[in-house]
């Protein structure tokens, strides 16, 4: 193979890799968007079935101790690591330990959700957002 055949194949190598990633980014983008939009009509049946929102509260990344935050939302799992804001934002609430966070509470921001919740997670339970949000909604104010 000469120069010129090593230069295209290289040029068509890195077009192939940056058309692989665009369609990637707006595969995610896609399913980040419907996911959303699951979320939002989750809060928005929630509120309407009267479901008690609570006070959410945040884990350590090291799986130890609880902080407050200033959210006020549900739960959406029995661990208590996700949840979703009245706002109909998606949360995960596990924040980094702080002694700041611990006296005035944790401010974890709003995450992108997935169409499948534990994808890729090492326990391998995964389960669909829309079959959680759905459970969660069935149980009502009787979760916990």
């Amino acid at each position: 193979m000469g120069r010129e055949d090593d230069a295209r194949w290289r040029e068509r190598h890195r077009h192939a890799v940056r058309a692989h990633a665009q369609a990637d980014a707006r595969e995610r983008a896609a399913e980040q968007s419907q996911a959303a939009e699951l979320v939002a009509r989750f809060a928005a049946e929630a509120l309407r079935r009267g479901l008690r929102p609570d006070r959410l509260t945040a884990t350590g990344h090291d799986g130890r101790g609880r902080y407050r935050t200033r959210l006020t939302g549900w739960y959406v799992d029995r661990a208590g690591s996700r949840a979703v804001d009245t706002k109909g934002r998606f949360y995960l609430l596990t924040v980094p330990p702080s002694l700041r966070s611990r006296l005035l509470g944790a401010d974890p921001p709003p995450s992108a959700p997935s169409l499948v919740v534990g994808r890729g997670g090492r326990d391998g339970e995964s389960v669909p957002l829309a079959t959680l949000l759905s459970r969660r909604l069935e149980a009502g104010d009787d979760w916990r």
